[in-house]
């Protein structure tokens, strides 16, 4: 039953991609052409009046998503994955791909208030805010398949579907994909996939050299799903993250205040909490999310971040202590700086690999001892039973003699 599910939901999700091939492409485009999507006017966050259709998709191929600047839960995540994806692609982003991110609350979001937020997030060419007529945007929401009328309510009209939509106008091929979608899989969809691999290249990797697939914890999980867009431990994969670096996080920070920021960011920054105003104020005014973590999260995601500091001390020749004594305190964080950033050597992934097979082949040591030592006590165990019992049936037999 799981198979078929997933595999049903695998299908739900990619067939949208993939229709265009029972039809022709310029049947594909027309039917998903100007008739179809609206050519209402937006205003990018540089002021500059555009045409959706006109201006935006015609003929590119596009990631789109909707939200609001002052979003406490989950639009930061949205951007912070994008930000990902956007790091992945490089200089492609502006050329074969556009990323457009839509206000959904346009009488906050002025074009002044959409830059200030781009860059915050130092977004590159080739990704654009707008914002525009609030029934304009409505009716590109509910064209793009992502205005959900059972989750509006006039208690909070921001209240929004999260997903955001990929496609290929020239081509008519879309398809709807969830932010918290791991950043390397959108980066080849919009990249390769919705160009028909035009630029496909041949990295000499296989499948069938495919490492293991590991366990993982609840509190890693918990990182990758929720954290990682904008932080990272340690070295990290290269890629530009908006948050602190939080290597060492748990030794820096009292638990007590960590549980208090992991519960209720927005709180302690509307407390103007002294370290969380000056996290605010350090890393581009870009807030922290209020992730509604349960106690048993933040215990979990914690434990994390203290294991995967301990690991990083072992496997990365990086003094982060001293990089951080000497960084220049007036200016801004490493961590925002891309050219800053540093990827995990060969030398390291190759050392890790000795590590973990050791670890492995220590354990298996460990293992087979064990079974040894419970053999060995199962036989003296057994020896003592049927010691026991021989003396038992021997007296039994004397006193049936003597009787």
């Amino acid at each position: 039953m799981k198979t078929l599910l997933a595999a049903s939901v695998f299908l739900a999700l990619t067939t949208p991609l993939y229709f265009a091939q029972d039809h022709s492409v310029d049947e594909a485009s027309s039917r998903w052409g100007r008739e179809y999507f609206p050519n209402v006017e937006l205003t990018t966050h540089e002021g500059k009046k555009v045409r959706f259709f006109d201006d935006l998709i015609e003929d590119k191929v596009v990631m789109i998503n909707f939200i609001y600047t002052n979003c406490p839960d989950a639009c930061p995540l949205e951007t912070g994955r994008l930000l990902e994806v956007q790091g992945i692609l490089g200089d492609r982003v502006g050329k074969d791909v556009f990323i457009y991110s839509i206000s959904i609350d346009p009488a906050r979001d002025t074009p002044e208030v959409l830059k200030a937020f781009a860059e915050g997030y130092q977004a590159g060419p080739g990704w654009t805010f707008l914002t525009g007529d609030e029934k304009d945007i409505t009716l590109l929401r509910k064209k793009l398949g992502l205005y959900i009328d059972e989750i509006q309510n006039q208690e909070n009209p921001n209240d929004h579907n999260l997903s955001l939509i990929i496609g290929n106008q020239s081509t008519g091929r879309w398809m709807k994909r969830s932010p918290f979608e791991n950043p390397y899989v959108l980066a080849a969809q919009v990249g390769e996939w919705l160009h028909n691999w035009k630029d496909k290249r041949d990295t000499g990797r296989s499948f069938e050299n495919a490492p293991e697939l590991r366990s993982i914890t609840k509190g890693e999980s918990l990182f990758r799903t929720r954290c990682a867009v904008c932080h990272t431990i340690g070295a990290g994969d290269g890629l530009f993250r908006v948050g602190p670096n939080l290597f060492g996080a748990t030794d820096r920070r009292d638990r007590d205040w960590l549980e208090r920021w992991l519960t209720a960011p927005d709180v302690m920054l509307a407390a103007k909490d002294p370290i969380a105003t000056e996290l605010f104020e350090r890393y581009n005014k870009v807030a922290m999310p209020n992730l509604r973590l349960q106690e048993k999260e933040i215990v979990d995601l914690l434990g994390y971040l203290e294991a995967e500091t301990r690991r990083v001390e072992k496997t990365e020749a990086i003094d982060f202590a001293a990089l951080e004594a000497a960084r220049d305190p007036n200016a801004p964080s490493s961590c925002c700086l891309k050219q800053d950033n540093e990827i995990v050597t060969e030398e390291i992934v190759e050392d890790l690999r000795v590590e973990h097979e050791a670890e492995v082949e220590q354990a298996a040591l460990e293992r087979r001892l064990r079974l040894k030592q419970a053999a060995s006590f199962a036989s003296i165990g057994l020896g003592l039973i049927l010691g026991v019992v021989t003396i038992f049936l021997h007296r039994r037999q004397s006193r049936s003699r003597e009787a």
